[in-house]
């Protein structure tokens, strides 16, 4: 075989996830696609520049006959055609994942992308999960002695697995001297060990494709799935996926995007703070016009978001597929029933919203949010599994209409500025240690969120940003002086040992990512080599 791995040996399961027949598929996908991958990943770059010289985007001319034309992606398979209420969370470790299946949802998006951080043994034992998730053997023992098992008492959760994006590696994997994709690892590992036996249980092979820029970038995952039910002899077509809509190329594209995946579409999703991050690093050298407002004030009933939310809920159900839905990131306090209550107002309010625009499910990130979800689609939907009978003909979005960033207002603060950087900091430290899925003062945060706090202040150095609290000036001065007090702030609430081993790595990387010059894509690219186990 050309290709070479390396065997986490703190995961029992290894060996047998990484068998030599599971290897020879991962092996066969690179083979087949990764040129295709990387020539793609150069294509971005000449995208953005281009939109950044132009200050802006627009519909694809030469795809024109795909928006007008009259074609649907393929009907639902039953397992897929109520998903009111979807939870999130990474599928290591095995308690999360239980807790994920048990909890009430239609479907578990089973996260080995932003939510999880991706250590070797982390992707390997999340695979391990999701197999013995197929097979009904899951569980799990504590330390404490309490058993975690798969309940028998009510349907599991539908699991639509999610690997990481195109532009992801995986160091631990080498075909023919080169590194792997994270993507092609991610996917084949899990294909290989579950597509069968999710079709004995009467669901299927389910993703949710992260972070595309481009409907050809979907095109490549297509033909990665044919690929993948011919060598495993599936029937074409068993294969589903739904696609985030989270970077602001893509949303001009969401037509092409499902065309190009129709036989294997199921849906769109609607993405908020990649999608923020996105406009910030696709137009970061086009001026003042794309300055965000701070993220906290920023919510999804600014013009441009609903543009963006209308246009996604029109265009999936035009076309026969699902449009679900952001995350609800609220944590509920077991200890504090104010921040219960006023948790659940927020997250009922943003259920109704998108229930009474046309969403067909949502996000929710705690097991006890799933029933405020349910209740509020239930409301809208009655005993309709979805509603993608509704055309929504009154929506119309244009390519102004989807850039028009100062429709989110204009507040800008120094002390939202130091909230990023312990957001930003706080979460690549856990990060690092092994967690991807972080509270963070009562909400669940992921690696978008640390995108876009990063890429917040970058902004507002770059452009020179006057708070409105304090009159000061974004300068690197002013943004190192405050990343220095946050870590002190940090420092009084992390153990010194824990402290100096993941906080001191995670502000130096936040303090490069924000005071450098030359803005860096992606920030969890070096957060990735900085992790034991994958330089």
């Amino acid at each position: 075989m050309s290709i070479t791995h390396n065997t986490p040996d703190n995961i029992p399961a290894a060996n047998e996830i990484l068998s030599s027949d599971a290897l020879a598929f991962v092996e066969a996908l690179h083979e087949k696609f990764a040129d295709r991958r990387e020539e793609l990943l150069g294509k971005r770059e000449t995208a953005r520049q281009e939109a950044a010289e132009s200050k802006s985007l627009d519909f694809l001319p030469e795809t024109r006959e795909v928006r007008e034309g009259d074609w649907k992606v393929a009907p639902a398979p039953e397992a897929l055609k109520d998903r009111r209420v979807e939870m999130t969370g990474p599928a290591s470790p095995a308690k999360m994942a239980i807790n994920a299946l048990n909890s009430g949802a239609k479907v578990w998006l089973a996260d080995l992308e932003d939510a999880a951080s991706p250590s070797w043994a982390n992707q390997i034992d999340a695979i391990a999960n999701l197999r013995d998730a197929a097979r009904g053997t899951l569980s799990f023992t504590s330390p404490e002695g309490k058993e975690y098992k798969l309940r028998e008492d009510a349907p599991l959760a539908v699991v639509v697995t999610r690997p990481r994006g195109w532009h992801l590696p995986e160091n631990n994997i080498a075909v023919n001297g080169r590194t792997g994709s994270g993507s092609l690892t991610d996917f084949g590992l899990h294909f290989f060990h579950t597509a069968e036996q999710l079709l004995e249980n009467g669901h299927g092979p389910y993703y949710y494709l992260p972070k595309m820029e481009s409907h050809l970038e979907a095109r490549l995952w297509n033909d990665v799935f044919t690929f993948a039910e011919e060598y495993l002899g599936i029937e074409h077509g068993t294969i589903r996926a739904t696609v985030l809509i989270e970077t602001i190329p893509a949303a001009f594209q969401m037509d092409e995007i499902l065309y190009e995946l129709r036989d294997h579409a199921s849906g769109l999703n609607a993405g908020r703070w990649d999608y923020l991050f996105s406009i910030i690093k696709y137009f970061r050298d086009a001026g003042e016009q794309f300055i965000l407002a701070d993220r906290s004030s920023v919510t999804m009933t600014a013009p441009l978001m609903r543009a963006y939310t209308e246009l996604l809920v029109q265009t999936c159900h035009k076309r026969g597929a699902f449009a679900m839905g952001g995350m609800a990131a609220f944590i509920p306090s077991r200890k504090d029933e104010e921040v219960n209550r006023a948790a659940f107002e927020k997250v009922r309010n943003d259920k109704t919203r998108e229930a009474n625009d046309g969403f067909d499910g949502s996000w929710v990130a705690h097991p006890d949010l799933v029933p405020v979800c349910k209740e509020v689609f239930d409301g809208v939907l009655g005993d309709k599994p979805n509603q993608v009978d509704r055309q929504r003909p009154e929506v119309s979005v244009s390519a102004q209409d989807l850039l028009d960033v100062p429709s989110a207002g204009d507040q800008r603060t120094e002390a939202e500025l130091n909230a990023n950087l312990y957001v930003a900091i706080r979460y690549i430290a856990v990060w690092l240690s092994g967690n991807g899925a972080v509270a963070i003062h009562n909400l669940m945060e992921d690696a978008a969120t640390a995108e876009i706090s990063r890429s917040q202040i970058w902004q507002q150095i770059k452009n020179g940003v006057v708070y409105s609290d304090t009159g000061n000036t974004a300068t690197r001065e002013l943004v190192s002086d405050a990343l220095d007090k946050q870590l002190e702030v940090l420092r009084g609430e992390i153990d010194a040992e824990n402290y100096e081993k993941w906080f001191v790595p995670a502000g130096k990387l936040i303090s490069d990512m924000v005071l450098t010059e030359d803005y860096p894509d992606f920030l969890t690219l070096p957060a990735y080599d900085l992790m034991e186990g994958n330089k």
